[in-house]
């Protein structure tokens, strides 16, 4: 029988952890120990795993509350409970939990009955397991859902961009999604861990944290940045050239525009998500005033104030 595994001692936790607490070392032992950290690795891939299947029992309220109750064999815990067992239940004059804290639970013919018999009242004939020929056969189990993050740049995601990761040890050609969004998701169906038993892998989810150069603020595919534009093409009006994300343009500035006025590129934005076209850049005008004067400048200046 496989060894228990403390999911609480795995994270460093105590066992009334707050989810921010599991949140927190896990992202701790994930960054430590992740294989693209420890490539060949096989200690710090095994304590990843474990680190990874622990956070997602802990931070699930439901699973956490299963495996508080039935320990390493949560997952079994419906299959018990449905065929009448309940907390504490026992079989043959037994009494504790067959599933809790990773005991093993021992049967012997003295108790009156044979495996398949036992193992019939627990499950409801065949829900978890079955027997033939003396041997146990375990039903499949499907594999730990794994999370992951993706750092990506603005220039990433002007247009569908493939990437190769390498997750859970395994290398994935992921698209980047053209216009994707601060915290989205990917789900890769099958990517996850592997299954038990022959049961089907999980799913790998890759959650999207996209990096946009300091200027810009973003609002789904329409783009906000400040332009500084010098007090006389303020005042007289000009053109400034500016930077997008599409490349360089040259744009209007209306005479005796005010502070704070607003400018539109059309189309000069993001890609719209899972849509057709960009956004739109909006320019927000600032006046940057001289820090210095000639004396010639002030000269100018003081007679503009004289015929305001």
């Amino acid at each position: 029988m496989a060894q228990f595994i403390d999911y609480y001692q795995v994270l460093g936790v105590p066992k009334d952890a707050d989810a921010k607490s599991i949140k927190k070392a896990f992202r701790k032992l994930a960054r430590k120990y992740h294989p693209d950290v420890n490539p060949g690795d096989k200690e710090a891939e095994r304590k990843f795993k474990e680190a990874n299947e622990a956070n997602e029992v802990l931070s699930d309220p439901e699973k956490r509350k299963k495996y508080d109750k039935y320990g390493k064999d949560w997952e079994q815990a419906e299959a018990f409970e449905k065929a009448g067992g309940g907390a504490g239940a026992g079989y043959g004059g037994r009494t504790g939990n067959p599933f809790g804290g990773g005991q093993r639970y021992t049967y012997t013919s003295g108790d009156g009955a044979d495996f398949s018999d036992f193992f019939e009242s627990m499950f409801g004939g065949g829900g978890g397991a079955s027997f033939g020929g003396g041997g146990r056969r375990r039903a499949g189990y499907r594999g730990q859902d794994i999370e992951a993050e993706l750092q990506v740049r603005m220039e990433d995601i002007l247009q569908n961009n493939k990437q190769v990761l390498t997750v859970n040890g395994q290398q994935l050609r992921v698209t980047i999604p053209a216009g994707v969004e601060e915290g989205q998701t990917l789900r890769l169906r099958g990517k996850g861990g592997p299954g038990a038993g022959g049961g089907p892998a999980g799913d790998l989810y890759i959650t999207f944290r996209v990096s946009l150069p300091k200027e810009y603020r973003r609002q789904g595919a329409d783009l906000f940045r400040t332009l500084n534009v010098d007090l006389t093409t303020m005042v007289l009006g000009g053109k400034v050239t500016v930077e997008t994300p599409t490349g360089t343009v040259n744009v209007p500035i209306p005479e005796l525009s005010q502070n704070g006025k607003r400018i539109r590129l059309k189309g000069k934005g993001l890609p719209v998500y899972k849509g057709n076209g960009n956004g739109h850049l909006y320019l927000e005008l600032s006046v940057l005033l001289p820090e210095t004067l000639s004396d010639a400048q002030r000269k100018l200046f003081q007679e503009l104030a004289n015929l305001s």
